[in-house]
């Protein structure tokens, strides 16, 4: 991590390992850089002032560098305050002014950081995202070679739905591709499959299982690019074209794509421009089938709960493949309120059906664990348990975190009870080790 106080505020993110070679994600500050991004005299340091610039850059969309920082020096507690404060909501920097005095660090070098960093402004990128102005007439070779690509789509009790997801792929402006549903619905209906004007196989699986579904596909697929889709999603005409010619264009080897949750929404600005991801959606994402047959399929630990996508993309990250999150490959995600995901197991991670299960789910827990350790898995539970007590339309309320806070005081014993009960789960999962099947 560039800045240390990256360890309490985004404990377990992609971007805080390195890859397997040792490399970071992180460019070396470079001619580019130095003539596209000022550099920010609030740092005391050189070198943090070179590490805010490298931040900058990757996260604004600088993608095609050739270096990176591999050896991260120290700063010091000013500076990191400095970069807190720049990035991140100053509640955020008043937990971890907390944390560090409750973890006996030095209180006098940590009120003096706090304390003479008030003057830092947040962050605003909108005069610094890199544009990418070749894009649009770039003639994408890889179009022109016309590959075939498999689309994945697990279902489950979706019909209504399942319907509008493949009538939108008979209008793609790309037509070299074969369709793959694997049906887990009750009852099965053959006979829905019959109307569509698309290369289209249509398995019934009887295990309501959707990361069984989606392995099973990848090996029936004869297509060299995967393309993993939702059975509740809406696309544009040249939603294809368009992963395509992202890989193209940026000699990448995933092209994610962006959602909205409703029609006419925008896209999120931080997603509203070319960069490396830092995430993986199976719901909108496509992919060189030969990264499954390096890295093996998605891990059955994380069957009918939660992060096997975001595994998935982990593991794709630190063997060094580059994924690019696209604007351009745009899906409506309708996230319907009955089948799929939500009639296996929970919709979200953080989030208990009911009173006594687990929290988080297991599974996000046997991941954190797994590739962060136990150290950051306990910040992030600290940092993401307590505002998870109110339901899941209230976030990014920033009133309501408040409240969460509150609840998640007064109802302490309780969610320690179902902390430690997903931990032992995820250790049990641990022990058992992966179930990542080979291609």
């Amino acid at each position: 991590m560039l800045f240390k106080f990256l360890k309490y505020l985004q404990p377990t993110h992609y971007f805080g390992l390195n890859r397997q070679d040792e490399s970071s994600v992180f460019p070396v500050v470079d001619e580019f850089i130095n003539s596209t991004f000022q550099v920010d005299n609030a740092y005391n340091s050189e070198i943090a002032k070179q590490y805010d610039l490298s931040w900058r850059a990757l996260q604004n969309g600088y993608i095609d560098y050739s270096d990176s920082i591999n050896d991260i020096e120290n700063v010091s507690v000013f500076d990191n305050y400095v970069f807190a404060r720049k990035y991140f909501n100053k509640a955020w920097v008043l937990y971890v002014f907390i944390l560090r005095i409750l973890s006996f660090k030095n209180p006098i070098k940590e009120y003096r950081g706090f304390k003479n960093t008030r003057f830092v402004e947040r962050y605003n990128n909108k005069n610094e995202i890199v544009k990418y102005e070749d894009y649009n007439g770039f003639d994408s070779q890889l179009i022109a070679k016309n590959p075939l690509i498999s689309i994945i789509i697990p279902t489950l009790n979706r019909y209504e739905y399942l319907k509008d997801v493949l009538t939108d792929l008979e209008k793609q402006d790309y037509s070299n591709f074969e369709v793959i549903v694997i049906d887990q619905s009750e009852p099965f209906k053959k006979e829905f499959y019959t109307s569509f004007k698309l290369n289209l196989t249509a398995l019934y699986q009887e295990e309501k299982a959707l990361w069984l579904a989606r392995n099973v596909a990848i090996r029936q697929s004869k297509g060299d690019y995967i393309l993993l889709f939702d059975d509740d999603s809406r696309i544009e005409h040249n939603w294809m074209s368009q992963h395509l010619k992202t890989l193209d264009f940026f000699n990448a080897d995933l092209s994610s794509g962006v959602s909205i949750s409703k029609v006419g929404d925008k896209i999120p600005a931080h997603y509203a421009y070319f960069k490396i991801s830092d995430q993986l959606d199976t719901g909108n994402v496509l992919l060189k089938k030969a990264i499954f047959k390096d890295i093996g399929l998605f891990d059955r630990q994380f069957e009918k709960q939660r992060m096997g996508d975001g595994e998935f993309g982990l593991r794709a990250f630190l063997n060094g493949y580059k994924n690019i999150s696209n604007p351009y490959a745009k899906r409506l995600h309708l996230k319907v309120n009955s089948g799929g995901l939500r009639d296996m197991g929970s919709w979200d991670a953080f989030r208990t059906k009911h009173l006594f299960q687990p929290r988080p789910i297991p599974s996000v827990l046997y991941f954190f664990r797994r590739y962060f350790g136990k150290r950051q898995s306990i910040l992030s539970l600290l940092r993401t348990v307590p505002i998870s007590i109110l339901p899941y339309r209230f976030k990014g309320n920033k009133p309501m975190l408040i409240v969460s806070g509150v609840f998640a005081v007064l109802l302490s014993p309780l969610i320690l009870l179902q902390v430690l009960r997903s931990w032992y789960l995820a250790s049990k999962k641990l022990n058992e080790g992966s179930k990542i099947q080979i291609y």
